[in-house]
């Protein structure tokens, strides 16, 4: 499994990213990836460093900014309740059905079937609760690159 992000619920992008800049000093952003079939619209940003990195760079720690896409949303719930804003810790992955299969076996309970993402081409995603409610979401997508504008980020 190789680290991607870690995901933040927040009410709008926007916010979530002057958050992220004046906390973090995150300037860096992808585009806005609105995701019709999980319901949220995403942003990524990173962390800054002094010399050009990739998403892989395992100095480059990368944060996802989640949102509702409408009322229905998975997230709307947390917003409401102003729980589990971080939500959770990604890993892409090879093979998602290996690595889900790990995960049942250690315990991890399944949060619903295998579902494509827009911010990775279409390519799965999952997620898993452990018995101490940590969240994981895997991503089959182990080459998978975010693309970052410096500076940028309006959605």
């Amino acid at each position: 499994m190789l680290f991607d992000h870690i995901g933040f619920v927040v009410r709008d992008l926007v916010a979530g990213r002057e958050t992220l800049r004046d906390g973090l000093g995150i300037s860096e952003w992808t585009e806005a990836f609105r995701d019709p079939v999980n319901d949220v619209i995403v942003q990524f940003g990173r962390t800054p460093v002094g010399r050009p990195q990739t998403s892989g760079d395992p100095s480059a720690i990368c944060y996802e900014l989640i949102t509702p896409l409408s009322s229905a949303s998975p997230v709307t719930a947390a917003l409401a309740r102003g729980v589990n804003l971080l939500n959770h810790v990604a890993y892409r992955v090879a093979a998602l059905a290996a690595e889900a299969d790990r995960l049942e076996e250690a315990g991890f309970l399944v949060l619903g079937p295998p579902k494509p993402a827009v911010a990775y081409g279409g390519k799965p995603i999952q997620f898993f609760l452990s018995r101490t409610r940590l969240m994981i979401e895997l991503i089959e997508a182990p080459a998978h690159q975010h693309v970052y504008h410096a500076a940028a980020g309006a959605a």
